[in-house]
């Protein structure tokens, strides 16, 4: 490996994170706040350590697959280590360790936070905050690499390197085409959210940084009750609706939106996506109706919005569920594990895994009643590639052994096995709340301080898919 030019990629990186570092640093000079010094600080050191290695290290778009994995991995990794620094230098609290949970929290657009009074935080600080969900949710080498000029290989490889095989299938573009793509369902829902909770009666920052939450599937909220705090039906409809589509294959949208293709109405990762959530929905309505909420409509409207956000991991919410019927719990546990689709910005196992695990299990009992019939795996139709299948499930089950490793280890430390399995759960998942002392209503501060470097970790390995970070770490990779 060529570590100079690992280092240039960094660099680019860094120089993008600098960029929301400097609208943030904007927002406090208009507001005269006390950000002011931690944000200066953070982007000219930002843009410093970006700025060094592109002017001392010559371009070039020539690299290989161990070189691209190592940017992917490192960029995320010190992405989030520089998202500490407004928080750090800001005060208020902020301890290394729990600098470093919300930053992670937020680049994986995870929403879990540590913070107990949000709305104590000033305005820029806050829009910060958000922008690492905005960052993340698409991806920041994504970002780079729509933006910059052709890089050749270098940008196929890189590209390979952050989005998943899964999450390339109903791309039929080239490389560059895919990336622009992404950039432009992205940026599109966004503004297209924030216009739709301002004509709700939201302001225009609140407004802004919740739309960079629900398009990036984060969670973050600029209010300590989350979106109880608004109390008002038609901005919780609007959230709803773009949580439901930020959470469905943003090749599949954009072809649906541009007139040219809907295959989205036949996708059945989509039908078992929707009907999964649909299911969902009214089991929870039924639970909650009669005990929790009289009518039917408000237990409707609270079922939909916590199944929906936990479903997409987003992890908004507007009510505490810690307090539901068990059935529910574990109704939102599941969805939890499962999340949305492959292709969008949720997180979790992925709704095609899921999917592809129960053909896989229809296929293997076609095959115990006609041992000799030849039986494919197929989705709409296709075929699917015998080693997708394979590292589909291997993936599950890896999943499901860190969550559950994570749990033990939490549990360990003396938290209560609801909270620590719900809370691996969760932070794998890129979800957000949990259940017990991580409720929706509550937040990860209680967690001890090893505890948080653990659910950290399980952040970056569900938003890196696990493979990524694994590699890293091991010796034979380096050799």
């Amino acid at each position: 490996m060529r570590p100079h030019i690992i280092i240039r990629y960094i660099g680019i990186v860094l120089l993008f994170n600098a960029l929301f570092l400097f609208i943030s640093l904007l927002i406090s000079i208009v507001q005269k706040d006390s950000a002011l010094m931690p944000l200066a600080y953070s982007t000219i050191l930002t843009t410093l350590l970006g700025l060094f290695p592109i002017v001392y290290v010559p371009a070039t778009g020539n690299i290989d697959n161990k070189e691209g994995l190592v940017i992917v991995t490192l960029g995320w990794v010190l992405s989030c280590l520089i998202g500490t620094l407004p928080y750090i230098l800001w005060g208020g609290g902020f301890t290394f360790t729990n600098a470093w949970f919300e930053s992670v929290s937020g680049y994986t657009t995870t929403g879990s936070t540590i913070i107990m009074d949000i709305e104590a935080l000033p305005q820029s600080l806050l829009f910060w905050r958000a922008s690492t969900h905005w960052i993340g949710g698409i991806g920041i080498i994504t970002f780079m690499l729509a933006v910059l000029p052709h890089l050749g290989k270098a940008g196929m490889i890189l590209s390979r390197m952050e989005l998943s095989a899964l999450s390339m299938n109903n791309f039929h573009f080239r490389t560059r085409q895919i990336l622009k793509i992404l950039l432009l369902v992205y940026a599109g829902l966004t503004f297209l959210e924030t216009i739709a909770l301002v004509l709700c009666d939201m302001s225009v920052f609140d407004a802004l940084t919740h739309s960079f939450a629900t398009i990036a599937t984060g969670g973050f909220s600029t209010r300590n009750l989350s979106i109880a705090y608004y109390q008002s039906p038609a901005i919780e409809i609007v959230i709803m609706v773009f949580m439901l589509l930020s959470g469905i294959h943003f090749g599949l949208l954009f072809l649906f939106f541009t007139g040219k293709s809907f295959r989205i109405l036949l996708s059945s990762i989509v039908k078992f996506y929707v009907l999964a959530m649909a299911a969902g929905i009214l089991v929870v309505t039924y639970k909650i109706h009669g005990t929790f909420y009289t009518g039917w409509v408000d237990s409707l409207r609270y079922a939909a919005f916590q199944v929906l956000s936990v479903g997409t991991s987003t992890g908004f919410a507007t009510t505490d569920t810690s307090a539901w019927p068990y059935l529910t719990q574990l109704i939102l546990i599941f969805f939890t594990l499962q999340c949305a689709c492959a292709g969008s910005t949720s997180g979790g196992i992925k709704t095609d895994r899921i999917l592809l695990f129960f053909m896989t299990l229809k296929k293997r009992i076609v095959q115990l009643q006609h041992p000799a019939a030849v039986v494919a795996v197929k989705i709409d139709g296709k075929p699917v590639d015998s080693d997708m299948v394979e590292s589909s499930l291997q993936y599950v089950l890896l999943y499901l052994i860190i969550v559950f490793t994570s749990s033990m280890l939490l549990a360990a430390l003396g938290v209560d096995s609801m909270t620590a399995f719900s809370a691996s759960a969760a932070t794998m998942g890129n979800v957000g709340p949990g259940f017990g002392m991580v409720g929706s209503m509550s937040n990860f501060s209680q967690i001890p301080d090893i505890g948080k470097w653990i659910l950290s970790a399980d952040m970056l390995l569900g938003r890196l898919e696990i493979y990524g970070l694994i590699l890293l770490m091991g010796l034979k990779f380096w050799k």
